[in-house]
C-alpha cells in the first residue's frame, strides 16, 4: 500500500506541470486564434483606450491592430470590426449568427425588457413585427398617403425660418430639425402636432431627447462585473423615472385613442397608434400583440426618429457652409430644374442627382448611428479568427466611410465621388452603411430619404445661411461629440438670409 501511495505521489508530480503545460499550449492555440488585442488592464479591460469617442478610437486601433480586434469593455468582451469586406462578413455571409442585439439596463428599461422590435431578440415575435411594419406602417401606398403630411411640416418650417429671416434672428439648426421631425413622427403615430405649448405630443418630444440621451450614457455597471447592482451617480433612478414618465403619458394616449375607436372617431385617416391597437384587439393574429409591445414600439420610433434627420441636415449644412463652392453648385441646380416660383417637391428629388449626391456623401462622413452593434449567438469564424458566442460585435459605420482602400481621399468632402459611381445607402453597399445591412437594416429608410432631401433642399433654395448667432464665421468647426448617435459637439447656429422674394410657398402661407 506504502509503495502504490509512493508511485501514486510519484506520478501525481508528473501530472500537473504536464497537465500546466498542456492546457497553457491549448489556453495559447485557442487565443491564436481570437482576433489580435491591445494589453488590457485590470478590472477595466480596454475602456481607458475609447476617449474621446469610441468610433474614432476603434478606428484609431484598426490601424494598428488591422480591421478585426478584439476588446474588454470591462468583463464584457467584444469584437469590432473597420472594413467593408468584415463587415459584409459579419452582416451578409455569416448574418444568421449576429441578428441579435446587445442589451445594456438602459434599453432593457425603457423597452419594457425587450419587448419592443429594435432590441427584440431575433425570433417569431420580431418576424411578426418586422411583417407589420413592412405591410401596414412603412409600404408604399402608406408613405405616399402621409406625403401631404410631410409637405405640410416642410411649408410651416420654412415660414418659420422666413419669419426669423425677416428679423435677422439666429436659428439652431439641430433644434429647429428636431422641432420638424418631431412633428411629422407625432402625426403620423398620434394625430397630433408637437407645440411650442404644453401637450401631449410636447411632453414626448422632452421625454424622447432625455431617454435618447440616457442610452448613449455609458454606464459601468453594465460593464463591470465589480459594479453590478451598483447605481452608480443615479443613472438606474434616472432611466427608471424617465421610463414610469414615459409610461404614463403613453398610456394616456393609447387611452384617448381606444376612447375615440369605441366612439367610431377614428374611422378614417387612422394613425399607426390606432392600426396597432387594431391589431392587438384581432385575435387570429399569430403573435398577441401586448400592451407593452405597443409602448415599447413606439418609443422605438421616436427615438428612431428624433435626432437622425436633424443630425443629418446640421452635418449637411455645415460642410456646405465651409464648402460654398458646393454650395453655390447644389442652389445652381436645384435653380435649374425647379425654378425660383415654386417650392422643391419630393418628386423634384429624382432629377437632382447633385443634391442626392451631396445627402450621401454626408452621410458617408457623418453617419447618424456611427456603430452598428450586433450579439453574437453562435461560435463562427470570420476573417480568420474566432468569434465566440455571446460576444458583442461593433460594426464601426463611421470607420468603412473613410477606409482609403474603397474611397479616394477619404477624408475630403467630394459630392461628385456619387455621380462618378453608383452607389446606394440601403446596405448593399458594404463601404456605405449609414442605416445598417440585412433583416436589421432601418425599415424607415425610405420616408426618411424622402424627408430630409425635401427639407434640406428647400433650406438651401430659399435661404443662404450665415454661421454664428452674428452670421460672421466663416468656417465652422467639425468636432463630434460622444453620443448613442454622431451630434456635432458645437451646435450649427446660423442667421438665415432669404435668398428668395417672395418665399415661394402655398398662397395661405406666403411670406412677402
Amino acid at each position: 500500500m506504502t509503495d502504490f501511495q509512493a508511485y501514486f505521489f510519484h506520478i501525481l508530480i508528473w501530472l500537473i506541470p504536464a497537465t500546466v503545460i498542456l492546457a497553457f499550449f491549448k489556453s495559447t492555440r485557442a487565443k491564436s486564434h481570437l482576433p489580435p488585442s491591445p494589453f488590457a488592464l485590470p478590472i477595466i479591460g480596454h475602456l481607458h483606450l475609447l476617449y474621446p469617442t469610441p468610433h474614432q478610437a476603434f478606428h484609431r486601433l484598426s490601424l494598428r491592430y488591422g480591421p478585426v480586434f478584439r476588446l474588454m469593455m470591462g468583463s464584457e468582451p467584444c469584437v469590432v470590426a473597420c472594413s467593408p469586406k468584415t463587415a459584409q462578413e459579419f452582416l451578409r455571409t455569416y448574418e444568421n449568427a449576429y441578428l441579435d442585439r446587445p442589451i445594456n439596463s438602459a434599453t432593457l428599461c425603457i423597452t419594457y425588457g425587450s419587448k419592443d422590435f429594435s432590441f427584440a431578440p431575433y425570433g417569431s415575435y420580431w418576424r411578426f413585427m418586422k411583417k407589420i411594419i413592412m405591410s401596414q406602417l412603412l409600404n408604399g401606398a402608406t408613405i405616399d398617403s402621409l406625403l401631404h403630411v410631410r409637405q405640410d411640416e416642410i411649408n410651416r418650417f420654412i415660414k418659420s425660418l422666413s419669419q426669423k429671416a425677416n428679423i435677422g434672428e439666429a436659428v439652431n439648426i439641430n433644434a429647429e430639425m428636431v422641432k420638424v421631425t418631431n412633428n411629422l413622427i407625432s402625426r403620423l403615430l398620434l394625430s397630433e402636432r408637437c407645440s411650442e405649448e404644453a401637450g401631449a405630443a410636447d411632453d414626448m418630444r422632452k421625454l424622447v431627447f432625455e431617454i435618447t440621451e440616457a442610452i448613449g450614457t455609458f454606464n459601468l455597471s453594465d460593464n463591470i462585473r465589480l459594479f453590478k447592482g451598483l447605481d452608480l451617480h443615479g443613472f438606474g433612478k434616472r432611466i427608471k423615472d424617465n421610463h414610469r414618465s414615459y409610461d404614463a403619458l403613453i398610456e394616456r394616449i393609447i387611452k384617448d385613442h381606444e376612447e375615440a375607436r369605441t366612439q367610431g372617431l377614428r374611422s378614417q385617416g387612422k394613425d399607426l397608434l390606432s392600426i396597432l391597437l387594431d391589431i392587438a384587439a384581432d385575435g387570429t393574429s399569430e403573435i398577441d400583440l401586448t400592451r407593452e409591445n405597443i409602448k415599447a414600439f413606439i418609443m422605438n420610433i421616436f427615438v428612431a426618429g428624433t435626432d437622425n434627420l436633424a443630425l443629418i441636415a446640421e452635418w449637411a449644412l455645415s460642410e456646405l457652409i465651409n464648402h460654398p463652392n458646393i454650395m453655390r453648385k447644389a442652389i445652381e441646380e436645384i435653380d435649374n430644374v425647379v425654378g425660383k416660383n415654386s417650392l422643391l417637391q419630393e418628386s423634384d428629388i429624382q432629377n437632382l442627382p447633385y443634391l442626392q449626391a451631396i445627402i450621401k456623401e454626408t452621410l458617408r462622413l457623418h453617419p447618424p448611428v456611427p456603430m452598428i452593434p450586433r450579439k453574437a449567438t453562435k461560435d463562427r469564424t470570420v476573417a480568420g479568427y474566432h468569434i465566440q458566442a455571446n460576444t458583442d460585435i461593433f460594426i464601426n459605420v463611421w470607420a468603412l466611410g473613410r477606409d482609403p482602400d474603397y474611397w479616394e481621399n477619404p477624408l475630403a468632402f467630394r459630392p461628385e465621388r456619387f455621380q462618378e459611381k453608383h452607389m446606394d445607402v440601403r446596405g448593399q453597399h458594404f463601404e456605405l452603411l449609414p442605416f445598417g445591412s440585412g433583416r436589421r437594416m432601418c425599415p424607415g429608410t425610405s420616408l426618411g430619404l424622402q424627408m430630409i432631401h425635401a427639407t434640406f433642399g428647400a433650406m438651401i433654395q430659399c435661404f443662404e445661411w450665415k454661421a454664428g448667432k452674428d452670421g460672421n464665421l466663416t468656417i465652422v468647426d467639425m468636432v463630434e461629440k460622444p453620443g448613442f448617435n454622431l451630434p456635432r459637439a458645437n451646435p450649427l447656429v446660423c442667421v438665415p438670409m432669404a435668398r428668395l422674394n417672395p418665399i415661394p410657398l402655398p398662397i395661405n402661407q406666403v411670406i412677402g
